[in-house]
């Protein structure tokens, strides 16, 4: 339970909510005489470090033999606290289109709930190339959104579409898997 791919995950879990609220709080910097955009850099920062994490975590996890439940459950869980808190912190400071992150919201909790569903089961519905993919952009959109970059918009759009994809074809997946061991 406690290895270092778990307490990199947990790491995650912590850094989400600073990140979070430096997104809302530009007068932290401010009130020190930085520019405003200066909360921008400072959570853009930790979302790197924290994205970091989340490629060890799972090379380490994997190399050195220590995949635990709890880092099936955990891992997830931290990236879409992560992603969720980057998302709505952007979305609170009107840097990003509120029905992007609705979307991106509803799919993230209802396959997360899905996934903890199936491994109750005994269920695998492990991450798939889509869903890796879908992170990824998820985390490349967050990163222009934070820098104020261009495209960051269109970035984000392509992420919901990528998104929608990746929920889809979980869901197809864990249904066939229901199915199959219902027919056993």
């Amino acid at each position: 339970m406690f290895n270092l791919p778990n307490l990199l995950a947990f790491a995650r879990l912590l850094i989400a909510p600073v990140m979070f609220w430096i997104i809302l709080n530009p007068q932290v910097f401010t009130d020190m005489g930085w520019h405003v955009s200066w909360n921008y850099y400072a959570a853009s920062l930790l979302f790197v470090i924290a994205s970091v994490t989340d490629f060890f975590d799972g090379y380490i996890a994997r190399e050195l033999d220590q995949i635990t439940i709890v880092g099936q459950i955990l891992d997830p869980l931290a990236d879409k606290m992560l992603t969720l808190a980057a998302f709505l912190g952007l979305m609170m400071a009107g840097a990003a289109s509120a029905w992007a992150i609705y979307i991106i919201i509803v799919r993230e909790l209802f396959i997360t709930g899905l996934r903890t569903l199936s491994l109750s089961e005994g269920i695998d519905i492990s991450a798939s190339w889509a869903g890796k993919v879908k992170t990824v952009a998820q985390m490349i959109a967050i990163g222009f959104l934070l820098m104020h970059w261009p495209f960051g918009d269109m970035l984000l759009w392509i992420a919901v579409a990528l998104t929608v994809y990746s929920g889809i074809e979980y869901l197809i997946g864990f249904s066939k898997a229901y199915q199959n061991r219902s027919n056993a």
